[in-house]
Order: structure tokens, then C-alpha cells, then sequence
């Protein structure tokens, strides 16, 4: 069994962050969303991993990911030239993926189940795919199924303006070596992509077995801030321990689940978590709420901050109105001129300069 995961597209939905990087690596608890679906599939006993890039991005992915051996697996790295589908990354990604089953997972996914129980059914039932579906309240916005009451999948359509159910796909699939004879005989669908969904239809016309399952607690598809910034808070909620490696003085107050990296100066601050802050930052009286994650390397000083993600390296100064719901993007620096706004909230990417007047 391998593993094929998509870390390319262009991340348009993430932008700005993601005219500098790739959206699979922005993190969610310090950690890059791409590092959440390789550790899933290796906890499912698959350690054979190739990772779909594109040629913008593809080099940040190699350096910060690497070969895979701190996740004890071995990655390949395949170049997908062009964004065209799901289906041809698979095309592309076929002499890695030789005869051998695979999982395929959308680098951007993160999921609450374990991916070894639907590889335990997968395998035993022999089927040619297996999809994840969950149940969502807008089903136009994704590819959508219908199913029989035995889970069996009838039809599948991307997008439709007339839902059959509101059963979506969720971006990770366990295909046989028979979806390789399916791509190879679909088209490119109207916007110009080869389809996942049309390959998996063709199995369902060519006969061949495709199941479903639905899926069980929390799905998280990070393509959009907010989406970024609940999944930022689903993790620190179910996720995180309470760790201070760090020095925090004596005016300090940490309540509640915290975690702070070493090399952390922490100085006059109140943080309340469940909130991770990363090494070698340094904070001066700032209050800290619920729900943020504060990267390795960051300096906030006379901030209030709440519900936010705060990238590697960046600078947060003299802010003394809460900032809410808001990304911080890396080396960004964010500083107030004497006139305060009344409100703030941001998204700002990478190396940004920002001055509050």
C-alpha cells in the first residue's frame, strides 16, 4: 500500500499567505497542515509517501518537509508541471504509484478519524475505491454522492447546482490500480481538469466496486482563513498539552492549557489558553487568549490577542485594541501610530509592513 498527497494548486483562496508559500506548509498549531496528513497515513502503517508539487512551490515543500524521516517513511516527490485536476496528479504520479493500492489525501485536510480503520474495510472488502463522505449544509460547493442504503456508491457529481444528497467528498480516497484504466479513458471536464469524481463514476458505469463510508467527528478542508483559523482552534481544543519549557516572570499569570517552546521570554503577560507559543519568541505585556497560536521566532509587545494565528518571525508592537480572528503572516511586522482604530482584524501575508495610523 502507498500513499499519494497533494501539496500543490496555486492556495488563491489563502492569499496573501500563499503568494509566498505553499498552503499545505501555513500551520495549523505550529505545525504545516501538510505534517498532519503524513503522520495519519504513517500511523495507518503506510509508509511509502509521494507528495504532488507544483513547480511555484514545490522546493519550499522538499526543504521543510524532507525525505521523511522524521515521520519514519520514505517520501518521493513528483512535479505535477500544471494544476490540472486531481485525477491527472494521479496520471502523473503512476510510476510511483506502479500496481500498488494507495491512499490519496488533499494535503489541506485535516480529519479527526483514524485513516487505518477505513484502510482495515478497504482492504478487506476488496473494493476498486473507497470515498469518505460527510454530511455538510451547502453540498454545491463540493463534489457530491449518492448512495445506497448498503453504502454503495450509485453517482457522483463536482459541484452540482442540484444536489442528489448532502453527502460531500472529503479530500482523501483508497483506490485500487483499476482507477489508472478509469483516468486513462475520461476527458477533461468543462473548466479543463481531469475529474477525480469522473474517474470514480467511470468505475460505477464500468461496474467495478466503489463503497463508501461517512465520516465521524470533525472535518477540516483549510483552504480559507476562517476554515484555517477553526481548524487552529479544533486542534489546540482536543489536541494540546499543557508544556512550559520556558522562563515566565513572576508578574505573569498562565491559566488554563498552555504551551510555551524554549528559549520563550514571557514577561508581564496573561495568557489563557488553550494557547501554544513557539520557541525563541519573546512577549511583554500582552494578553493572550483562547484559540491562538504564536509561531517560533515572534515578538508581541502591548498586545491583546485572541482567535489568531501568529506566523514564524513576525513582529506585533504598541497594539492595544484586541485583535481578533486574525492571520499574521511570517516576518510580518505590525506596529500603531498614536491614533488608535476603534477595531482590528487581518489577514496579512509574509514579510508585510504594516503601521496603524
Amino acid at each position: 500500500m502507498k500513499a499519494l498527497i497533494l501539496s500543490g494548486g496555486k492556495g488563491t483562496r489563502l492569499r496573501p499567505l500563499t503568494y509566498t508559500g505553499a498552503k499545505q506548509l501555513v500551520p495549523v498549531a505550529n505545525k504545516p497542515i501538510l505534517w498532519y496528513g503524513i503522520e495519519g497515513i504513517v500511523a495507518a502503517g503506510i509508509t511509502d509517501i509521494g507528495i504532488i508539487i507544483s513547480p511555484e512551490t514545490g522546493e519550499e515543500v522538499k526543504a521543510k518537509t524532507g525525505n521523511g524521516d522524521r515521520f519514519g517513511a520514505k517520501i518521493t516527490y513528483i512535479l505535477q508541471e500544471q494544476p490540472a485536476g486531481l485525477a491527472h496528479a494521479v496520471k502523473v504520479a503512476q510510476p510511483f504509484l506502479g500496481d500498488s493500492p494507495f491512499i490519496m489525501y488533499l494535503g489541506d485536510n485535516l480529519i479527526q478519524s483514524d485513516l487505518g480503520l477505513f484502510l482495515e474495510k478497504f482492504s478487506a472488502q476488496a473494493v476498486d475505491a473507497l470515498i469518505l463522505l460527510r454530511p455538510v449544509a451547502n453540498p454545491s460547493a463540493f463534489g457530491v454522492a449518492k448512495v445506497d442504503e448498503s453504502g454503495r456508491v450509485l453517482q457522483l457529481i463536482e459541484k452540482p447546482k442540484v444536489p442528489p444528497s448532502n453527502l460531500a467528498l472529503v479530500g482523501i480516497y483508497y483506490f485500487a490500480n483499476t482507477i489508472h484504466n478509469a483516468i486513462a479513458n475520461i476527458q477533461p471536464s468543462p473548466r479543463g481538469e481531469l475529474e477525480i469524481t469522473d474517474a470514480i463514476q467511470y468505475l460505477i458505469d464500468d461496474q467495478k466496486r466503489v463503497e463508501a463510508c461517512q465520516l465521524e467527528g470533525w472535518w477540516l478542508d483549510t483552504g480559507k482563513k476562517d476554515d484555517l483559523l477553526e481548524a487552529n482552534r479544533i486542534i489546540l481544543d482536543t489536541c494540546l498539552e499543557s508544556s512550559v519549557l520556558s522562563e515566565v516572570d513572576d508578574e505573569s499569570k498562565i491559566i488554563g492549557r498552555v504551551q510555551i517552546g524554549a528559549g520563550t521570554k514571557i514577561v508581564n503577560c496573561t495568557i489563557r489558553g488553550p494557547v501554544m507559543i513557539g520557541s525563541n519568541c519573546y512577549l511583554e505585556h500582552c494578553y493572550i487568549g483562547p484559540y491562538s497560536s504564536i509561531a517560533d521566532g515572534a515578538k508581541l509587545v502591548d498586545v491583546d490577542l485572541d482567535h489568531s494565528v501568529i506566523l514564524q518571525g513576525a513582529k506585533v508592537v504598541g497594539i492595544h485594541q484586541r485583535i481578533v480572528d486574525s492571520v499574521i503572516g511570517q516576518r510580518a511586522q505590525l506596529t500603531l501610530a498614536p491614533q488608535r482604530p476603534k477595531a482590528l482584524r487581518f489577514m496579512i501575508g509574509d514579510d508585510s509592513q504594516i503601521e496603524l495610523a
